[in-house]
């Protein structure tokens, strides 16, 4: 390991010279409290800027081990470390100057959700902090600009690192706060089995959001108040006593007027699967961890999946055993979202009447009547879903605001009211008795055949290199074939994108081998991450510095929507 002296020497060697002898910089420096590497040298000014990364001992570091001694609290620290560093970061990005993007410097910048990050690491053994970040290298044109990289190496990253990473400069009780949230959200999910809920929404949660394109909790809100019938008590760690509103296990209807709040209140429970950081309103919104939401998905490819407990009979006589279509009509593409949840091992469901196919979800007296069931190849999920509950232990909470016929199927039903819940359980099925449903109801089925293998494909990379490319959070390019996952709305972040084309490529080169079950290759694959991380997945010299650990369930979606496997 060179001195900071040495890379700056070196710096001042290489000043004026063609920009390709940055590349003489890779490797590590020490510096005076934490050692500096140069992992990757971008090719020119304007390429994806240079890597750097930071590693603080632990000694030096001296974040008391209560911090960081549970897999939550550590996440939680590394979030806050994370975004302290970027808020100082963006102090001094491009004060640098130069061509292209020299003078850029930035990290991860996470939005409301508590992730695991490659971008900020923890050791939990030593302390040892380890923070991930890119640096555009400056450039006059394309030649060397040491002198201002300088400033950015000796003047500008020392005092973010020296105002950030170091216990002993922040302020305690913020960042205990941060860690002792995460203490109380893990509380609440081991109590939610505990008690025989799926979720749990905390009195005074503010559940709507600032705009469309913020995720920001919105002023003036109105506060969530749990019904009385549905109100249960917590006891958290730190926080103590809590109440709010539990939803149990089984199906629980969300109906009311346009405009009350239904699909907002479907929205935080959907993304209570993740932690939340303070101050977002939805900190102790909590659900299921494997919990699924399941749209319609009109055009999407589905590969070899048993979708015949909801259609069955095609008119051309196509196999929904091993279905398979390159444009899936929005009632096949719900029924394999459905079945594809069911094999990733989801136990909780997500239904916004709005972003389904009618078809798929209801059949009215009045139509059974002039379609009748024997011409009609599509069992709806009305006829399914108690089903599911009592025979796959899956619950399912769903938004409705057209149809009654899920009345009779709920546990619990509640009404929102001007943004207020309200449990009207007992009135819908007293109500609902004037309108019964059709006396036949659909047969159980076979469990689906859950036994799909991906199959071998020779020409993937087959000259050895792979292209992969992240479109926002619309999907990810890999060697030119897109995959869609724009529908996927629990993906709340770039990075997680960024991580699921690693882990796309991993499978294919790695994994798919014809003789093991994707069920098979996705335990692999997450039990990997979660004993050593990303680092043998990426392979190469360095560690990305911008993935975020996904969960398996869109793990499964993801492999399932890419079009070129085989399966």
């Amino acid at each position: 390991m060179k001195s900071s002296e040495e890379l700056k020497n070196d710096l001042r060697r290489i000043d004026h010279k063609g920009y390709p002898a940055y590349k003489q910089l890779k490797g590590a420096y020490r510096f005076e409290c934490y050692t500096l590497s140069i992992d990757h040298v971008q090719g020119d000014p304007f390429a994806a800027p240079s890597k750097v990364s930071i590693k603080v001992e632990g000694k030096r570091a001296a974040f008391p081990a209560e911090l960081f001694d549970t897999r939550e609290k550590k996440i939680a620290l590394e979030d806050y470390l994370l975004c302290g560093f970027g808020r100082k970061l963006r102090e001094f990005s491009f004060q640098a100057k130069g061509s292209g993007k020299s003078g850029l410097m930035s990290v991860s910048n996470p939005g409301q959700e508590v992730l695991e990050r490659t971008g900020c690491q923890i050791d939990s053994e030593k302390g040892t902090v380890t923070l991930r970040m890119e640096i555009g290298f400056p450039a006059n044109g394309r030649t060397v600009n040491s002198r201002e990289l300088e400033k950015i190496l000796f003047t500008y990253l020392p005092e973010c690192v020296k105002r950030t990473l170091f216990y002993a400069v922040l302020e305690e009780k913020k960042v205990r706060q941060a860690v002792e949230l995460a203490e109380d959200q893990t509380a609440i999910r081991r109590q939610l089995k505990e008690q025989g809920l799926v979720a749990f929404v905390a009195n005074d949660s503010v559940l709507p959001r600032e705009s469309g394109v913020s995720k920001k909790p919105m002023k003036g809100a109105v506060p969530f108040q749990s019904p009385k019938e549905m109100e249960v008590q917590l006891e958290l760690p730190h926080y103590g006593t809590i109440y709010g509103m539990g939803i149990k296990e089984g199906i629980t209807l969300i109906v009311g007027g346009g405009y009350h709040g239904k699909s907002t209140l479907l929205k935080a429970l959907e993304l209570g699967v993740y932690n939340h950081r303070t101050g977002d309103g939805r900190e102790y919104v909590i659900s299921r961890e494997s919990g699924m939401k399941i749209r319609a998905e009109d055009g999407r490819s589905v590969k070899n999946v048993d979708i015949s407990m909801f259609i069955n009979n095609l008119p051309n006589g196509k196999d929904t055993v091993h279905f398979h279509t390159e444009d899936a009509s929005g009632s096949t593409s719900q029924a394999a979202n459905v079945v594809e949840a069911m094999e990733a091992g989801s136990r909780l469901f997500f239904i916004d009447e709005d972003t389904s196919a009618t078809n798929f979800m209801i059949r009215d007296e009045l139509m059974q009547r002039v379609v009748h069931r024997e011409v009609e190849p599509i069992t709806p999920f009305v006829e399914r879903v108690r089903e599911l509950y009592e025979t796959y232990g899956i619950s399912t909470i769903l938004v409705a605001g057209s149809s009654g016929s899920y009345f009779h199927k709920a546990d619990c039903i509640i009404q929102m009211n001007h943004y207020k819940p309200v449990e009207i359980t007992a009135l819908a099925k007293e109500e609902a008795k004037v309108f019964p449903l059709p006396a036949e109801e659909a047969e159980p089925v076979t469990p689906p055949d859950f036994g799909r293998v991906m199959l071998p494909d020779r020409k993937f990379g087959a000259d050895g290199r792979i292209k992969i490319k992240t479109m926002g959070m619309d999907g990810i390019s890999i060697n030119r074939d897109t995959i869609d996952l724009r529908y996927l709305e629990q993906l709340v972040d770039t990075e997680q994108l960024c991580a699921l084309g690693q882990l796309m490529k991993y499978i294919r080169m790695q994994m798919a081998d014809g003789k093991r079950s994707l069920q098979d290759i996705i335990d692999f694959v997450m039990k990997n991450l979660s004993e050593h991380g990303f680092e043998k997945i990426c392979g190469g010299g360095y560690l990305p510095g911008n993935l975020t650990m996904i969960r398996r369930q869109e793990l499964f979606a993801c492999v399932n929507r890419w079009r070129e496997i085989r399966m």
